[in-house]
């Protein structure tokens, strides 16, 4: 990285845009961005907070603070800030056994922890998080948000919806007889509007136009369906003061789990959406700046009692979609919001609960990326592996351990992979074409000598391989050359194995000579003192003559 670059690595996006000159063209542009970005916020954050057990003005108060601030402060051009559904699992459990208290605490400890992973540069390192468990994370929440809306799509009436996934809907079965028609028809409609609007008008917001359309129905003909007011009561058409309490040792331990995750799944939402974002306006984002805006945002989120916020994919796409180039259409989006709060407020009140589950399933559906998880299929075993237990552990038992469990399995089944692909080969045996292995470089080797090439990383995974397989080396033979080319890397194990391999080999009187080893690795076995005067050759044919001499 060049000094230049060090150094901007930390400056935000619009400081960058804005210094280079802002012309009154763009600023349109960015501002018509900013308002449709905001008309369609407006149904998600209310729909995000309901589902995830909080008050509805909640997912408001997230979008306008986090949002702005995302905007401002972040590394993204037009990256856009706010809840969304990836939080929903996490903050529910969270508010269901700790309340909402506790997710004001572990948002603002997620936002502290985005924060020290930015300014540790850690922005790189979730890019390297599988694919598949992503996928397989993500369509898990999708499969759980989905379960979640049935008592409100069907008007069940349940007062208390069991949190475990069986039981859920076991309790949807037992209710069943009991559903309501106008509130299917409701929530049918929005889930028709929502999906056909982007067909016949791509320009004007699908949910937005079912939030309308249903309200308009449910209020003019006074259906008796549940409505926001119905169960939440008033909204709040104001912003409200920053307010935080002290935390104590056991609730911070407590929290620091979720917290982790929702800075974990924050991070990587808001990396993703970054990079696809890269993709569609050609620019290149500031990962770390990113990171230290997606916490600073959550740390204010909480601070205003909002809930976590990360980098919405769907919400960036429509901001680049209507021209939005720079971070003022995110502060805009912003703004609308806040306004729609101040002015038309009240109003959310009237929303049906079953218009809402109605845009959620869409958004379950859209999350659920079926052709990324049908296409891991045909793939290996191994991220197949990785996807069934990251879906099953996400939607069975929890989003924090499934993420756990996931990295741990995915990484052992790399460093299966990574051994796997190390091969030992001994001079004459044939390879996978029926041609013996050297004879094309050598046309006679001694009786005594015995070659073998390691080809892949000589670590841990592999040791054991190579220790079985050296051991192979017979009683008529007095050279051992260990021809090394292709090991980009040797680890401790490898090491320990080598340094073993050599002193049993000294002990029956077999010589070991090293050839073709790369700097890195030469430096390893320096440091390590495995070397010893004459042992390292820097080709094989002078091995060879060593060998000779040995005879």
């Amino acid at each position: 990285m060049s000094r230049e670059e060090d150094r901007s690595e930390f400056v935000p996006k619009s400081f960058t845009v804005l210094g280079r000159g802002y012309t009154l063209l763009q600023f349109r542009r960015d501002a018509l961005a900013g308002m449709i970005v905001g008309v369609v916020a407006l149904p998600l954050s209310i729909a995000f907070a309901i589902a995830s057990g909080v008050a509805p003005e909640k997912g408001l108060i997230t979008a306008i603070i986090a949002g702005f601030f995302v905007s401002a402060f972040g590394g993204s051009r037009v990256q856009i800030g706010g809840p969304t559904g990836a939080f929903i699992v996490i903050v529910y459990g969270i508010v269901q056994e700790h309340g909402v208290s506790g997710l004001t605490v572990a948002t603002l400890m997620a936002g502290v922890l985005l924060v020290l992973l930015g300014f540790l540069r850690a922005g790189a390192l979730l890019r390297y998080f599988p694919h598949t468990l992503i996928v397989g994370f993500t369509t898990g929440i999708a499969v759980i948000i989905f379960s979640t809306q049935m008592n409100d799509l069907f008007g069940l009436g349940i007062a208390q919806v069991p949190a475990d996934l069986v039981a859920k809907w076991s309790s949807y079965a037992a209710h069943a007889q009991g559903f309501d028609p106008l509130a299917l028809a409701v929530g049918g409609g929005t889930i028709l509007v929502t999906v056909l609007m982007p067909r016949l008008l791509p320009a004007v917001p699908g949910p937005l136009v079912a939030i309308v359309l249903a309200t308009t129905v449910v209020a003019g003909f006074d259906l008796p369906v549940e409505t926001i007011g119905s169960r939440y009561g008033h909204i709040p058409t104001a912003l409200p003061s920053p307010h935080f309490s002290g935390v104590d040792m056991a609730t911070f331990k407590a929290l620091l789990r979720p917290a982790l995750a929702i800075a974990l799944l924050g991070g990587i939402e808001s990396l993703l959406s970054a990079v696809v974002a890269d993709g569609s306006i050609g620019g290149r984002h500031r990962s770390n700046m990113e990171l230290v805006a997606q916490g600073g945002a959550n740390v204010l989120s909480a601070v205003f009692g909002g809930i976590p916020a990360t980098g919405a994919i769907a919400r960036t796409a429509t901001n680049i979609k209507n021209g939005g180039r720079t971070p003022v259409a995110g502060m805009v989006h912003a703004v609308v919001l806040l306004l729609i709060l101040l002015v038309a407020g009240q109003w959310a009140a009237l929303i049906p609960m079953a218009c809402l589950a109605g845009i959620l399933v869409v958004v379950a559906w859209n999350m659920a990326e079926v052709h990324s998880f049908v296409a891991v299929f045909r793939t290996s075993r191994y991220d197949m592996a990785v996807l069934l237990v990251t879906f099953v552990l996400t939607v069975l038992v929890d989003l924090v351990v499934a993420i756990e469990i996931g990295l741990v399995l995915a990484a052992f089944l790399f460093m299966k992979r990574m051994s796997d692909s190390t091969r030992f080969s001994e001079l004459g045996v044939q390879d996978g074409t029926g041609e013996k292995l050297f004879e094309a470089e050598f046309s006679k080797v001694p009786d005594h000598v015995v070659i073998y090439e390691i080809n892949g990383p000589l670590f841990f995974g592999a040791a054991q391989t190579f220790t079985e397989t050296i051991r192979k080396v017979g009683d008529q033979h007095r050279v051992l050359i260990l021809r090394m080319r292709h090991v980009p890397f040797i680890d401790a194990t490898g090491l320990h194995r080598l340094g073993d391999i050599i002193r049993t080999m000294e002990r029956r009187n077999v010589r070991v000579l090293l050839t073709d080893v790369a700097p890195e690795v030469e430096a390893s076995l320096r440091e390590a003192g495995t070397l010893k005067a004459g042992v390292l050759f820097e080709g094989i044919r002078d091995a060879l003559v060593a060998a000779q001499r040995n005879s």
